[in-house]
Protein backbone atom coordinates (compact mmCIF):
# COMPACT_ATOMS: atom_id res chain seq x y z
CA UNK A 1 0.00 0.00 0.00
CA UNK A 2 1.36 3.41 -1.05
CA UNK A 3 1.69 6.22 1.47
CA UNK A 4 0.86 9.79 0.48
CA UNK A 5 1.77 13.15 2.01
CA UNK A 6 -0.73 15.93 2.78
CA UNK A 7 0.08 17.86 -0.40
CA UNK A 8 -0.30 14.73 -2.60
CA UNK A 9 -4.08 14.28 -2.21
CA UNK A 10 -4.80 15.00 -5.89
CA UNK A 11 -2.13 12.51 -6.96
CA UNK A 12 -3.60 9.90 -4.61
CA UNK A 13 -7.06 10.30 -6.19
CA UNK A 14 -5.65 10.02 -9.72
CA UNK A 15 -3.54 6.95 -8.94
CA UNK A 16 -6.51 5.23 -7.33
CA UNK A 17 -8.44 6.00 -10.52
CA UNK A 18 -5.66 4.41 -12.63
CA UNK A 19 -5.66 1.29 -10.40
CA UNK A 20 -9.42 1.03 -10.91
CA UNK A 21 -9.06 1.38 -14.69
CA UNK A 22 -6.36 -1.31 -14.80
CA UNK A 23 -8.60 -3.82 -13.09
CA UNK A 24 -10.80 -5.78 -15.56
CA UNK A 25 -13.31 -6.49 -12.76
CA UNK A 26 -15.65 -3.52 -12.47
CA UNK A 27 -19.01 -3.09 -10.78
CA UNK A 28 -20.68 -4.69 -13.81
CA UNK A 29 -18.40 -7.73 -13.85
CA UNK A 30 -15.57 -8.33 -16.34
CA UNK A 31 -15.06 -5.38 -18.66
CA UNK A 32 -12.54 -4.18 -21.24
CA UNK A 33 -9.55 -2.20 -19.93
CA UNK A 34 -9.58 1.38 -21.24
CA UNK A 35 -5.89 1.84 -22.15
CA UNK A 36 -6.47 5.29 -23.65
CA UNK A 37 -8.02 6.58 -20.42
CA UNK A 38 -5.19 5.02 -18.41
CA UNK A 39 -2.57 6.77 -20.56
CA UNK A 40 -4.36 10.14 -20.27
CA UNK A 41 -4.69 9.84 -16.48
CA UNK A 42 -1.03 8.81 -16.14
CA UNK A 43 0.02 11.91 -18.08
CA UNK A 44 -2.13 13.98 -15.74
CA UNK A 45 -0.40 12.36 -12.74
CA UNK A 46 3.04 13.23 -14.18
CA UNK A 47 1.95 16.83 -14.77
CA UNK A 48 0.67 17.10 -11.19
CA UNK A 49 3.90 15.62 -9.83
CA UNK A 50 5.96 18.08 -11.90
CA UNK A 51 3.81 20.98 -10.72
CA UNK A 52 3.94 20.01 -7.03
CA UNK A 53 7.56 18.84 -6.75
CA UNK A 54 9.02 21.80 -8.65
CA UNK A 55 7.51 24.17 -6.06
CA UNK A 56 8.11 22.40 -2.76
CA UNK A 57 8.86 24.59 0.25
CA UNK A 58 11.41 23.61 2.91
CA UNK A 59 8.83 21.99 5.21
CA UNK A 60 7.39 19.90 2.36
CA UNK A 61 10.91 18.71 1.45
CA UNK A 62 11.35 17.74 5.11
CA UNK A 63 8.19 15.64 4.82
CA UNK A 64 9.49 13.99 1.62
CA UNK A 65 12.84 13.26 3.36
CA UNK A 66 10.89 11.45 6.09
CA UNK A 67 8.56 9.61 3.70
CA UNK A 68 7.76 6.07 4.90
CA UNK A 69 8.38 4.56 1.46
CA UNK A 70 11.69 6.35 0.89
CA UNK A 71 14.57 3.90 0.19
CA UNK A 72 16.69 3.25 3.27
CA UNK A 73 20.40 2.52 3.70
CA UNK A 74 19.90 -1.26 3.62
CA UNK A 75 18.29 -1.00 0.16
CA UNK A 76 21.17 1.08 -1.24
CA UNK A 77 23.80 -1.24 0.24
CA UNK A 78 22.21 -4.26 -1.45
CA UNK A 79 21.77 -2.44 -4.79
CA UNK A 80 25.12 -0.63 -5.04
CA UNK A 81 27.69 -2.94 -3.43
CA UNK A 82 28.64 -6.56 -3.96
CA UNK A 83 30.08 -9.12 -1.53
CA UNK A 84 28.98 -7.06 1.47
CA UNK A 85 30.24 -8.51 4.77
CA UNK A 86 28.41 -7.29 7.86
CA UNK A 87 30.52 -6.52 10.94
CA UNK A 88 29.04 -6.00 14.40
CA UNK A 89 29.88 -4.76 17.89
CA UNK A 90 31.99 -2.02 19.44
CA UNK A 91 34.08 -4.45 21.57
CA UNK A 92 32.99 -2.55 24.72
CA UNK A 93 29.24 -2.86 25.27
CA UNK A 94 27.33 -4.43 22.38
CA UNK A 95 25.99 -3.98 18.89
CA UNK A 96 23.78 -1.12 17.71
CA UNK A 97 21.20 -2.25 15.15
CA UNK A 98 20.48 1.33 14.05
CA UNK A 99 23.69 1.36 12.02
CA UNK A 100 24.75 -1.21 9.40
CA UNK A 101 28.51 -1.46 8.84
CA UNK A 102 30.79 -3.74 6.89
CA UNK A 103 33.11 -4.11 3.93
CA UNK A 104 32.05 -4.57 0.32
CA UNK A 105 33.01 -3.99 -3.30
CA UNK A 106 32.09 -1.20 -5.70
CA UNK A 107 33.58 -1.13 -9.18
CA UNK A 108 35.80 -4.05 -8.03
CA UNK A 109 37.32 -1.91 -5.24
CA UNK A 110 37.03 -2.54 -1.51
CA UNK A 111 35.21 0.06 0.59
CA UNK A 112 33.91 0.33 4.13
CA UNK A 113 30.16 0.95 4.10
CA UNK A 114 28.35 2.57 7.03
CA UNK A 115 24.59 3.11 6.83
CA UNK A 116 22.18 4.58 9.37
CA UNK A 117 19.08 2.40 9.04
CA UNK A 118 15.56 3.43 10.12
CA UNK A 119 13.79 0.18 9.22
CA UNK A 120 11.04 -0.72 6.75
CA UNK A 121 8.09 -1.64 8.98
CA UNK A 122 7.04 -1.17 12.62
CA UNK A 123 8.96 -4.15 13.99
CA UNK A 124 12.19 -3.34 12.12
CA UNK A 125 11.88 0.34 13.05
CA UNK A 126 11.67 -0.55 16.73
CA UNK A 127 14.64 -2.91 16.33
CA UNK A 128 16.62 -0.21 14.48
CA UNK A 129 15.55 2.44 17.03
CA UNK A 130 14.22 4.57 14.14
CA UNK A 131 17.78 5.24 12.96
CA UNK A 132 18.83 6.94 16.23
CA UNK A 133 22.29 5.66 17.09
CA UNK A 134 23.54 4.90 20.60
CA UNK A 135 27.17 5.29 21.83
CA UNK A 136 27.99 1.68 20.92
CA UNK A 137 26.94 2.44 17.33
CA UNK A 138 29.39 5.33 17.02
CA UNK A 139 32.13 3.29 18.69
CA UNK A 140 31.50 0.46 16.22
CA UNK A 141 31.92 2.94 13.36
CA UNK A 142 35.11 4.36 14.90
CA UNK A 143 36.54 0.84 15.23
CA UNK A 144 35.81 0.02 11.61
CA UNK A 145 36.97 3.40 10.25
CA UNK A 146 40.33 2.94 11.98
CA UNK A 147 40.54 -0.54 10.48
CA UNK A 148 39.77 0.85 7.01
CA UNK A 149 42.38 3.59 7.50
CA UNK A 150 45.02 1.03 8.42
CA UNK A 151 44.41 -0.94 5.21
CA UNK A 152 43.87 2.14 2.99
CA UNK A 153 40.21 1.37 2.25
CA UNK A 154 37.87 4.31 1.43
CA UNK A 155 34.81 4.93 3.63
CA UNK A 156 31.26 5.40 2.29
CA UNK A 157 28.54 6.60 4.71
CA UNK A 158 24.77 6.73 4.20
CA UNK A 159 23.20 9.32 6.50
CA UNK A 160 19.55 9.00 7.51
CA UNK A 161 18.75 9.86 11.12
CA UNK A 162 16.56 12.29 13.06
CA UNK A 163 19.47 12.57 15.52
CA UNK A 164 21.45 10.62 18.08
CA UNK A 165 19.38 8.70 20.65
CA UNK A 166 18.73 10.98 23.69
CA UNK A 167 17.86 8.22 26.20
CA UNK A 168 19.22 8.05 29.75
CA UNK A 169 21.13 4.84 29.05
CA UNK A 170 22.83 6.39 26.02
CA UNK A 171 23.85 9.45 28.04
CA UNK A 172 25.17 7.26 30.86
CA UNK A 173 27.32 5.36 28.35
CA UNK A 174 28.85 8.58 26.98
CA UNK A 175 26.76 9.66 23.99
CA UNK A 176 28.39 13.11 23.68
CA UNK A 177 31.96 11.82 23.81
CA UNK A 178 31.12 9.02 21.36
CA UNK A 179 29.82 11.58 18.82
CA UNK A 180 32.85 13.84 19.38
CA UNK A 181 35.25 10.92 18.95
CA UNK A 182 33.45 9.86 15.78
CA UNK A 183 33.84 13.36 14.30
CA UNK A 184 37.52 13.37 15.28
CA UNK A 185 38.02 9.95 13.69
CA UNK A 186 36.32 11.02 10.43
CA UNK A 187 38.45 14.18 10.23
CA UNK A 188 41.72 12.35 10.94
CA UNK A 189 41.35 9.63 8.28
CA UNK A 190 44.06 9.41 5.61
CA UNK A 191 41.69 7.69 3.18
CA UNK A 192 38.85 9.33 1.20
CA UNK A 193 35.49 9.32 2.96
CA UNK A 194 32.24 10.15 1.16
CA UNK A 195 28.90 10.76 2.86
CA UNK A 196 25.53 10.60 1.13
CA UNK A 197 22.54 12.11 2.94
CA UNK A 198 19.64 9.97 1.71
CA UNK A 199 16.87 11.24 4.00
CA UNK A 200 17.21 13.14 7.26
CA UNK A 201 20.59 14.45 8.34
CA UNK A 202 19.74 15.47 11.87
CA UNK A 203 22.00 17.11 14.45
CA UNK A 204 25.27 15.66 15.74
CA UNK A 205 23.95 12.19 14.99
CA UNK A 206 24.47 12.96 11.30
CA UNK A 207 27.65 15.03 11.37
CA UNK A 208 29.35 12.33 13.45
CA UNK A 209 29.54 10.31 10.21
CA UNK A 210 29.32 13.15 7.66
CA UNK A 211 32.64 14.88 8.40
CA UNK A 212 33.87 13.80 4.99
CA UNK A 213 35.90 14.82 1.96
CA UNK A 214 32.68 14.87 -0.03
CA UNK A 215 29.20 15.43 1.39
CA UNK A 216 26.49 14.58 -1.15
CA UNK A 217 22.74 15.07 -0.72
CA UNK A 218 19.76 13.68 -2.54
CA UNK A 219 17.53 16.43 -3.93
CA UNK A 220 14.77 15.98 -1.34
CA UNK A 221 16.92 15.19 1.69
CA UNK A 222 17.60 17.61 4.57
CA UNK A 223 20.66 18.39 6.71
CA UNK A 224 20.39 20.52 9.84
CA UNK A 225 21.56 21.02 13.40
CA UNK A 226 18.03 20.47 14.74
CA UNK A 227 14.63 19.43 13.41
CA UNK A 228 12.23 22.20 12.26
CA UNK A 229 9.80 21.21 15.04
CA UNK A 230 12.57 21.45 17.65
CA UNK A 231 13.69 24.82 16.31
CA UNK A 232 10.10 26.16 16.34
CA UNK A 233 9.62 24.94 19.92
CA UNK A 234 12.77 26.74 21.10
CA UNK A 235 12.35 30.03 19.18
CA UNK A 236 8.56 30.49 19.18
CA UNK A 237 7.42 27.97 21.83
CA UNK A 238 5.14 26.68 19.08
CA UNK A 239 5.89 23.45 17.13
CA UNK A 240 3.21 24.40 14.57
CA UNK A 241 5.59 27.06 13.19
CA UNK A 242 7.71 24.34 11.56
CA UNK A 243 7.36 25.92 8.10
CA UNK A 244 8.89 29.22 9.23
CA UNK A 245 11.64 27.32 11.06
CA UNK A 246 12.42 25.12 8.05
CA UNK A 247 12.66 28.15 5.74
CA UNK A 248 14.93 30.03 8.18
CA UNK A 249 17.23 27.06 8.80
CA UNK A 250 18.26 26.61 5.13
CA UNK A 251 18.21 22.83 5.49
CA UNK A 252 17.47 21.81 1.89
CA UNK A 253 20.08 20.47 -0.56
CA UNK A 254 19.72 23.53 -2.82
CA UNK A 255 20.34 26.00 0.03
CA UNK A 256 23.25 24.04 1.48
CA UNK A 257 24.96 23.72 -1.90
CA UNK A 258 24.68 27.50 -2.32
CA UNK A 259 26.23 27.97 1.15
CA UNK A 260 29.00 25.46 0.23
CA UNK A 261 28.16 23.22 3.19
CA UNK A 262 27.78 20.27 0.81
CA UNK A 263 29.54 19.41 -2.45
CA UNK A 264 26.94 17.83 -4.72
CA UNK A 265 23.19 17.31 -5.15
CA UNK A 266 21.86 14.16 -6.84
CA UNK A 267 18.53 14.83 -8.62
CA UNK A 268 15.67 12.51 -7.67
CA UNK A 269 13.09 10.94 -10.00
CA UNK A 270 9.85 12.86 -10.46
CA UNK A 271 7.86 12.56 -7.23
CA UNK A 272 10.82 11.60 -5.03
CA UNK A 273 13.29 8.73 -4.63
CA UNK A 274 10.55 6.36 -3.42
CA UNK A 275 8.84 6.43 -6.84
CA UNK A 276 11.83 4.90 -8.64
CA UNK A 277 14.38 3.53 -6.13
CA UNK A 278 16.41 1.63 -8.75
CA UNK A 279 17.21 4.79 -10.75
CA UNK A 280 18.31 6.77 -7.69
CA UNK A 281 20.46 3.82 -6.52
CA UNK A 282 22.20 3.78 -9.91
CA UNK A 283 22.79 7.55 -9.76
CA UNK A 284 24.29 7.27 -6.27
CA UNK A 285 26.57 4.46 -7.46
CA UNK A 286 27.86 6.58 -10.37
CA UNK A 287 28.47 9.52 -8.01
CA UNK A 288 30.45 7.36 -5.54
CA UNK A 289 32.62 5.87 -8.31
CA UNK A 290 33.23 9.31 -9.83
CA UNK A 291 34.27 10.84 -6.49
CA UNK A 292 36.51 7.92 -5.55
CA UNK A 293 38.30 8.26 -8.89
CA UNK A 294 38.95 11.95 -8.14
CA UNK A 295 40.99 10.92 -5.08
CA UNK A 296 42.99 8.13 -6.75
CA UNK A 297 46.07 10.31 -7.30
CA UNK A 298 45.93 12.01 -3.89
CA UNK A 299 48.51 11.13 -1.25
CA UNK A 300 47.49 10.43 2.36
CA UNK A 301 48.43 13.96 3.44
CA UNK A 302 46.61 15.53 0.50
CA UNK A 303 43.41 13.65 1.36
CA UNK A 304 43.67 14.79 4.98
CA UNK A 305 44.40 18.41 3.99
CA UNK A 306 41.56 18.41 1.45
CA UNK A 307 39.06 17.45 4.16
CA UNK A 308 40.49 19.91 6.67
CA UNK A 309 40.48 22.79 4.19
CA UNK A 310 36.91 21.96 3.13
CA UNK A 311 35.53 22.42 6.64
CA UNK A 312 37.72 25.43 7.46
CA UNK A 313 36.45 27.07 4.28
CA UNK A 314 32.79 27.01 5.36
CA UNK A 315 31.65 30.58 5.99
CA UNK A 316 34.82 32.09 4.47
CA UNK A 317 35.70 33.41 1.02
CA UNK A 318 38.60 31.23 -0.02
CA UNK A 319 39.22 29.16 3.10
CA UNK A 320 42.57 27.63 3.98
CA UNK A 321 45.19 26.09 1.70
CA UNK A 322 48.53 24.38 1.99
CA UNK A 323 51.47 26.79 2.05
CA UNK A 324 53.94 26.52 -0.84
CA UNK A 325 56.83 27.23 1.53
CA UNK A 326 58.77 24.20 2.72
CA UNK A 327 59.30 25.87 6.11
CA UNK A 328 55.56 26.36 6.74
CA UNK A 329 53.54 23.48 8.09
CA UNK A 330 49.77 23.06 8.15
CA UNK A 331 47.25 25.29 6.41
CA UNK A 332 47.22 29.06 5.93
CA UNK A 333 44.19 31.26 5.36
CA UNK A 334 43.68 32.54 1.80
CA UNK A 335 41.70 35.77 1.40
CA UNK A 336 40.07 36.75 -1.88
CA UNK A 337 41.42 39.78 -3.81
CA UNK A 338 38.11 41.64 -3.47
CA UNK A 339 38.16 41.18 0.31
CA UNK A 340 41.80 42.38 0.50
CA UNK A 341 40.89 45.54 -1.46
CA UNK A 342 37.82 46.13 0.72
CA UNK A 343 39.84 45.77 3.94
CA UNK A 344 42.56 48.07 2.59
CA UNK A 345 39.98 50.78 1.78
CA UNK A 346 38.37 50.45 5.22
CA UNK A 347 41.72 50.69 7.03
CA UNK A 348 42.81 53.73 5.00
CA UNK A 349 39.45 55.47 4.62
CA UNK A 350 40.65 58.75 6.19
CA UNK A 351 43.70 58.93 3.91
CA UNK A 352 41.61 58.34 0.79
CA UNK A 353 38.91 60.68 2.10
CA UNK A 354 41.48 63.46 2.57
CA UNK A 355 42.94 62.87 -0.89
CA UNK A 356 39.45 63.04 -2.35
CA UNK A 357 38.78 66.40 -0.71
CA UNK A 358 42.12 67.79 -1.95
CA UNK A 359 41.32 66.66 -5.51
CA UNK A 360 37.82 68.21 -5.37
CA UNK A 361 39.23 71.47 -3.96
CA UNK A 362 41.89 71.56 -6.69
CA UNK A 363 39.26 71.01 -9.43
CA UNK A 364 37.09 73.82 -8.02
CA UNK A 365 40.10 76.19 -7.93
CA UNK A 366 41.06 75.37 -11.54
CA UNK A 367 37.50 75.76 -12.84
CA UNK A 368 36.94 79.05 -11.00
Amino acid sequence: MKNYLDFEKEIKALEQEVDGLKSPFGSEGISEVDTKKIKTTQQEINQKLEEIYSNLNSWQRTQVARHEDRPKANFYIKKIFSQFTLLSGDRYFGDDKSVIAGFGLIDKKSVLIIGQEKGEDLNSRIERNFGMMRPEGYRKCIRLMKLADRFQIPVISFIDTPGAYPGIGAEQRGQASAIANSIECCMSLKVPNISIIIGEGGSGGAIALASSNKVIMLENSIYSVISPEGCASILWRDPSKSLQAAEAMKLTAKDLLKLKIIDEVIPEPLGGAHRDPDIIAEDIKHSIIKNLKNFENYSKEEIYDHRKAKFLQIGRDQGFSKSSSLNDKGLSYQESSSRKIKLHLINNKYVYGGLGLVIIASLIAILS
